[in-house]
């Protein structure tokens, strides 16, 4: 599992440690912390970045506006962001409101409304284009990541990384070679969402990632996993073990 990359960019040092402290106390990985507009965009090409938070005005200037124009218009650049402000000026307003924010919090802010900024903005961007958002809406799926939420912040879980999915009634476990996480879905409907070359069935509860198989066992209708994870196989799903290439 991952934490998710936040960017910082603020030019005020107590409020950039503030931001930091609550973002780290939280889960969340800040990969960087940007004072000025060449500092941010150096910082964002130089990490994987999940959601940016901004303050509009650097230095004086709404150099943090510029860089959102700026992520916007570099192809597969965009990513989620919050702006910070304590400008109340209508005209500054209509200029950010152009970059599309994912919220917008005046300051001074406090932990609960960046948390719940940061969480909103990661959610309403993996679920504009190819992403499910659970039943319970406590999960968005995309085509890379599940970015689950545990207590007060989003936990980002690479598909790759799953190495079984486990149903019980209308919940899912998500299993990992270390970790568990428990969402509302059907199998159903998750394995629709899976790329169908890497994630099969091999039982009516069972979905497993084939790159983390380490042994089949026909006879005793076991598969076994990284991480000594197994799982059951049941005969209608057997066919899928033609998808390897076996030596004799």
């Amino acid at each position: 599992m991952d934490s998710i990359n936040v960017l910082v960019i603020e030019d005020n040092p107590l409020e950039r440690d503030e931001l930091t402290q609550v973002l780290e106390k939280n889960g969340y990985h800040v990969v960087g912390v940007a004072a000025s507009y060449n500092e941010a965009l150096t910082l964002f090409y130089a990490h994987s970045v999940d959601v940016v938070i901004i303050d509009i005005f650097l230095d004086g200037k709404p150099d943090g506006i510029t860089f959102a124009e700026t992520i916007n218009i570099v192809p597969n650049a965009c990513k989620p962001f919050v702006f910070l402000t304590f400008s109340k000026d209508r005209q500054i307003f209509e200029r950010a409101k152009l970059t599309h924010p994912f919220s917008f919090l005046l300051k001074p802010f406090n932990e609960l409304e960046i948390l719940y900024a940061v969480e909103m903005a990661v959610e309403k961007f993996y679920a504009q284009t190819n992403v499910f958002l659970t039943e319970k809406e406590n999960t968005v799926i995309s085509n890379d990541f599940l970015f689950i939420k545990k207590k007060d912040s989003l936990k980002k879980i690479a598909i790759t990384d799953i190495v079984y999915i486990e149903v019980e009634e209308r919940y899912c476990n998500v299993i990992t070679e270390n970790e568990k996480f428990v969402i509302l879905i059907s199998l159903t409907k998750i394995i629709e969402l899976l790329d169908p070359s890497k994630f099969t069935r091999t039982h009516r509860n069972f979905i497993v990632n084939t790159d983390k198989i380490t042994e089949i066992l026909i006879a005793d209708n076991l598969i076994l996993l990284k991480g000594n994870h197994k799982v059951t196989l049941s005969d209608k799903y057997k066919d899928f073990i033609h998808k390897f290439r076996i030596l004799k």
